[in-house]
């Protein structure tokens, strides 16, 4: 059984069989989150089909996609299902998967039907996972543990899964900065008391049990958890602990090239950004994918398809904000044609065989 973390040799050797990695942060445009895309009633392979091929078609090879425990808990058997049913249209498209299995952002989740988005109002309707108050109940993480290890034990060999993606953005808790998914919003005067106050003990001890709980089933994939603020403590262990080193970045394009090259100086490990381009913020395509590719560094933008995310809006939209001009995140309308021909030109030319 692999009960520690992978050495710097495999994971190295493991980023040797693996492709540039391209991609982007995946839900199809029919989910406002990710209970409506899991659930059984809402569950749609017909768009999912669709717009992974559309994602093919701009030259990527992997998806991040959202997992959710109370889609697990309300039916284990049917979820892993859908989850295989995913992962062959995603394989039929020549994509591979990163799983996320927790995150911390945005709302507190509520199984069921869900309410339709809060027009012009960015992920108005994305659900924390497992949400802030089981996150700070232990009572209830027994059965995050059965959740973890029953769906990483049930696909550990599964070679249409790249990596595990184990916690996205833990301590990203305050509902005040719901409208601030990334810290690079914050002033810069709050950023000592966001290290050291924002970041709640229950979410990084739920982030190092999820480590233990995927490692006890010895997964063939590696393990990743990406850093994404300034919280010392938290950034440590997401470091000590990664098999595979990732990152959210959100930034102009000399900051990232001078965050990859830290990353890659300090740990000798592969690197990936899990999340990345905001048009207004600097973060885009024509400037930051010939970085990434320099750099041999793997890369997720936020979004594919314009849906029910209405993640084309800001992070601080408020609700009746018409569309934008220009577009936060996402790539493609919801017929597939590009927002900005360029961007997918771009993505075609450098995704392109040698």
């Amino acid at each position: 059984m692999q009960t520690q973390r992978w050495s710097k040799e495999r994971a190295q050797a493991w980023a040797q069989t693996q492709p540039w990695w391209v991609g982007c942060n995946f839900i199809p445009s029919t989910a406002c989150n990710q209970l409506e895309m899991w659930q059984a009633e809402t569950f749609d392979p017909a768009t999912i089909e669709r717009e992974l091929g559309w994602a093919a078609e701009v030259g990527m090879n992997g998806v991040r996609v959202y997992l959710h425990d109370l889609a697990w808990q309300a039916d284990p058997t049917g979820l892993k299902s859908r989850i295989d049913t995913f992962l062959q249209l995603a394989d039929q498209a020549g994509i591979r998967t990163v799983f996320v299995l927790f995150d911390d952002c945005w709302f507190p989740p509520v199984p069921g039907p869900q309410p339709d988005p809060v027009p012009g109002v960015h992920n108005s309707r994305w659900a924390q996972g497992p949400g802030h108050r089981v996150v700070r109940d232990r009572k209830q993480w027994p059965r995050l543990q059965r959740y973890v290890e029953d769906i990483v034990g049930s696909f550990r060999e599964d070679e249409r899964i790249g990596m595990w993606d184990l916690y996205n953005e833990p301590g990203n808790a305050l509902l005040p900065l719901a409208s601030l998914p990334n810290y690079l919003a914050i002033p810069r005067l709050l950023a000592p008391l966001f290290r050291h106050f924002i970041l709640p003990s229950p979410s990084l001890a739920l982030l190092q049990l999820s480590f233990v709980w995927a490692r006890s089933v010895d997964p063939a994939q590696p393990l990743t958890a990406g850093i994404w603020a300034p919280i010392p403590r938290l950034n440590r262990f997401q470091l000590a602990s990664s098999d595979v080193l990732t990152f959210h970045h959100y930034l102009g394009a000399q900051s990232l090239a001078k965050q990859i090259h830290s990353l890659k100086r300090r740990f000798d490990r592969p690197v990936i950004c899990t999340e990345w381009m905001a048009r207004p913020m600097g973060s885009r395509v024509e400037s930051h994918l010939p970085i990434f590719k320099d750099a041999q560094v793997g890369c997720f933008c936020w979004g594919l398809v314009a849906g029910r995310t209405q993640t084309i809006h800001p992070w601080r939209d408020q609700p009746g904000t018409p569309a934008p001009e220009l577009w936060h995140h996402d790539l493609l309308h919801r017929d597939g044609s590009p927002f900005d021909q360029g961007e997918v030109d771009t993505f075609r030319k450098l995704t392109a065989p040698a």
